[in-house]
């Protein structure tokens, strides 16, 4: 049984690392978010499978062998022999804050097919969890809906991360509207602060919390940043702490987060969720804090990620004082 199967886009990210005589010098990273918050999870010990589209090409071979690295079963990887993979550049502010720059028109993980989703991946998860940026044009959109029905019909908790990229799509009102339709699949909703204003027009956690639970979504979790994350399941709501540290690079430290939620929620049902004691979800989500902290020390996502003896030695450092 796999604790996690995710769908969604699978590329290739492009990192300032320094310059040479003045030429800026980018590394080469595996990513996509789905990706990410799978490395995280299997970096820890869980059980995930990936399912997506990449190019007949280089960075295609580099993704799937990174994957088999991180023990991530690619079984759901499907191989384009028309298009390339995905691409995108990073670029970072003084404050370690990211911007992206896509190479994906077409790329690779939008051409995934809905008879290229693997059922039996899903159908043997207790998680499936999707993102919106498959749903940016078609035929992916198609298949990450197949892929739905396919965990609904399952019984799968279903875990959503909007992950919102403005090049991705046609406007910002179509991908609010885009991403709103994807809420009432959700049991799990992970946003960032700034989209949760966008999709709710709030700031106020309470109240943007709220409006996105009422989709009928059991955990809503609002990342934000060095202040932790505010939480809401039902009535319980508050916000969780987070870890003060200097940041490098922020890219992949929600998706970091939310790996964290998956490996502390695998052997959990959604009944489980909902009845789980408040001390002990606010636990969940410190720890998912301290690998979202940890994920931001160094370039990159998926290489940035920390381990369970990192995390756990954060978690005891601030313990202990």
């Amino acid at each position: 049984m796999l604790d996690v199967t995710a769908l969604g886009e699978i590329l290739i990210d492009f990192t300032p690392c320094g310059d040479f005589d003045g030429i800026p010098i980018f590394a080469q990273n595996p990513g996509g978010a789905p990706l990410n918050v799978l490395a995280q999870n299997a970096l820890l010990g869980g059980k995930t499978a990936f399912i997506g589209k990449v190019g007949a090409d280089g960075f295609g071979d580099d993704l799937r062998r990174l994957m088999a690295n991180n023990h991530i079963n690619t079984q759901g990887l499907v191989i384009s022999e028309d298009v390339h993979t995905t691409l995108a550049f990073v670029q970072l502010d003084s404050k370690g804050e990211r911007s992206f720059c896509f190479y994906r028109n077409p790329g690779a993980d939008i051409l995934l097919r809905k008879e290229e989703v693997d059922a039996n991946l899903i159908q043997n998860s207790r998680i499936f969890h999707f993102g919106s940026l498959s749903t940016t044009s078609e035929p992916s959109r198609s298949a990450t809906y197949e892929a739905l029905r396919i965990a609904k019909e399952a019984g799968c908790m279903i875990s959503y991360d909007p992950n919102y990229r403005a090049p991705l799509w046609e406007s910002e009102e179509v991908a609010i509207e885009a991403m709103l339709s994807l809420m009432p699949y959700a049991d799990i909703l992970k946003v960032s602060d700034d989209e949760m204003k966008l999709l709710t027009g709030t700031g106020n956690f309470d109240e943007g919390s709220q409006k996105l639970a009422d989709y009928g979504i059991t955990l809503v979790c609002v990342s934000c940043g060095s202040e932790g994350a505010f939480f809401r399941r039902g009535n319980d709501f508050g916000q969780v702490p987070g870890f003060k540290v200097c940041a490098v690079d922020t890219n992949g430290a929600g998706d970091a987060f939310f790996g964290a939620i998956h490996y502390q929620l695998r052997k959990k049902s959604l009944t489980d969720l909902k009845q789980i004691p408040l001390n002990e979800l606010e636990a969940i989500i410190r720890f998912a804090n301290a690998a979202g902290a940890l994920a931001v020390l160094k370039k990159g996502a998926i290489p940035a990620m920390a381990n369970m003896e990192t995390i756990c030695s954060l978690l005891e450092k601030s313990r202990t004082g």
